[in-house]
C-alpha cells in the first residue's frame, strides 16, 4: 500500500470512512516531511491541522518555568493522528509544544477544509465526533494513568501503545514521559526483562 492507501485504511478502521468518503478528501491531504526537532505546533499558537504520521514519532512537551526542564505530556507514533488536540478542537491558542523527535512524515489536513467535509457527509462528521471523543480519552487516561497506575503499568502501556518507541528516541524522553527518573526506568526495564 502507498502512504495514501495507508491513511484511507486508517480512517476506516478508525470511523469506517469508505473508500468514497474518503475520495472526497483526497485534495484536502497534503503530506509535509519534518527533520528532528521541527516543530508541529508551539506554545501559544492555535493549531490549525490534523497530521496523521506516515514515518517518525512526535511529542507533546512542556517547559517549567522555573526550572527550564522539558516534560513530555503526549507522544504520537506512526500510523497514529498527530495534533494538540484541544488547540485543534476549539481553535485556541496550543498549551504546549508539538515536535517531531525524529525525521518523520505525515499527511496534514487544514481544519477549515475539514469543516467542510463534516459540512459535506454525515460520515465526515462522525469522524470528527469520534475525534473528539478520542482526544477526551486520551486526555483522560493520560490523568489517571498517575493516580490509579504504577510507574512500571505506565511502561507497560507505553510498550502496548508505542511498540518501536525505544528504537527511535532517547530514555530521558521515556523518562519524562512516565513522570519518573532515569534510575527508575532502569529498574524497571531490568524488572521486566528478568519476567
Amino acid at each position: 500500500m502507498n502512504k495514501l492507501e495507508i491513511l484511507a485504511f486508517a480512517l476506516n478502521q478508525f470511523a469506517d470512512l469508505t473508500v468514497e468518503d474518503f475520495n472526497m478528501s483526497t485534495s484536502f491531504w497534503h503530506t509535509k516531511e519534518y527533520k528532528k526537532g521541527d516543530y508541529f505546533n508551539q506554545h501559544k499558537s492555535v493549531c490549525k491541522y490534523l497530521g496523521f504520521i506516515n514515518a517518525g514519532t512526535f511529542r507533546s512537551f512542556v517547559i517549567d518555568n522555573k526550572t527550564d526542564e522539558e516534560k513530555n505530556v503526549f507522544l504520537y507514533s506512526k500510523n497514529q493522528f498527530v495534533v494538540p488536540f484541544k488547540s485543534f478542537i476549539n481553535q485556541t491558542p496550543c498549551d504546549y509544544h508539538t515536535q517531531a523527535m525524529t525525521d518523520a512524515s505525515i499527511h496534514y489536513i487544514n481544519i477549515n477544509d475539514l469543516l467542510t467535509l463534516y459540512k459535506q457527509s454525515h460520515k465526515w462528521e462522525r469522524f470528527g465526533r469520534l475525534m473528539a471523543q478520542m482526544a477526551f480519552n486520551v486526555t483522560l487516561e493520560r490523568m489517571e494513568s498517575f493516580i490509579f497506575k504504577s510507574p512500571e503499568e505506565r511502561y507497560l502501556d507505553l510498550i502496548k501503545d508505542h511498540p518501536d518507541i525505544f528504537n527511535n528516541i532517547p530514555l530521558y524522553h521515556i523518562s519524562s514521559y512516565l513522570g519518573i527518573q532515569g534510575p527508575s526506568l532502569s529498574r524497571i526495564r531490568k524488572r521486566i526483562s528478568e519476567k
